[in-house]
C-alpha cells in the first residue's frame, strides 16, 4: 500500500515508551524518500499526459499526491518527535549524554544536540550575573537542602562549596547540598539514598 514506511516510522515512535530514543532508522527513511521521488516521478508524467486530455488520470495523480503528503506529513512527524526526545534528553542527563543513546542518534541529530547544548549554556552564562544561571539544577523543587548519596562508581575528588573536598569512591555515602551532586546523579555516578 502507497505511504506505509513513512507511517511505520511514525508506529515505532509511538510504541517506544516513556521518551526512550529508539535507533534512528536510516535505511527506512530512505526508502519512503525514495518511495515520494518515484510518486512524484509517475505524477510529473502523468500529468504531461493529463494536460494533453487523457482527463481519466487525474484522480491517480491526486492520490499519489495525498500519499506524497501523507509521507512527507510522517517523515516530519518522525524527526520532530526524535528532536523533542533529543532536547529532553539534555534536560535529564546533562551535556554528556550516555554512549547508549548517542549510538541511537544520527550524525545530525549528534551535531543538533551540541548546537542545542551551546545554544542552552551561551543562555545560561549571559543570566544570572557573573557565574551564570545553571537552569539544569533543582528541575524538581528540593525537600531540603541536604540529601543523603550514595557512590556508585569511583569518580575522585570533589569539592563543596565551602572549599573542603570529598573523595567519591564506589559505595561511600556522603550528606551533601543538593544542587552539588543533582548533576551527578544524573549522571548516574551518585544515586540519592532513600531513607
Amino acid at each position: 500500500m502507497a505511504a506505509e514506511r513513512g507511517l511505520e516510522l511514525v508506529r515505532e515512535l509511538h510504541r517506544a515508551a516513556g521518551g526512550h530514543l529508539p535507533p534512528f532508522r536510516t535505511e527506512e527513511m530512505r526508502q519512503a524518500l525514495e518511495e515520494m521521488r518515484a510518486l512524484y516521478e509517475r505524477n510529473q508524467a502523468d500529468v504531461s499526459e493529463a494536460k494533453a486530455g487523457r482527463t481519466d488520470l487525474i484522480f491517480l495523480i491526486r492520490f499519489r499526491h495525498c500519499c506524497l503528503l501523507r509521507n512527507q506529513r510522517c517523515l516530519l512527524a518522525y524527526l520532530y518527535d526524535r528532536l523533542l526526545r533529543i532536547r529532553a534528553l539534555r534536560w535529564e542527563y546533562g551535556s554528556v549524554l550516555p554512549n547508549t543513546i548517542q549510538f541511537h542518534m544520527s550524525a545530525e541529530e549528534v551535531e543538533w544536540f551540541n548546537r542545542y547544548k551551546k545554544s542552552l549554556a551561551t543562555y545560561m552564562r549571559s543570566v544570572g550575573g557573573e557565574e551564570g544561571l545553571d537552569l539544569t539544577q533543582d528541575i524538581k523543587p528540593p525537600k531540603s537542602l541536604y540529601i543523603e548519596v550514595r557512590c556508585l562508581r569511583d569518580h575522585g575528588e570533589f569539592e563543596v562549596e565551602d572549599g573542603t573536598t570529598i573523595l567519591l569512591k564506589k559505595n561511600s555515602q556522603h550528606f551533601l547540598p543538593r544542587w552539588k551532586c543533582e548533576q551527578l546523579i544524573r549522571q548516574g555516578v551518585l544515586e540519592h539514598v532513600l531513607s
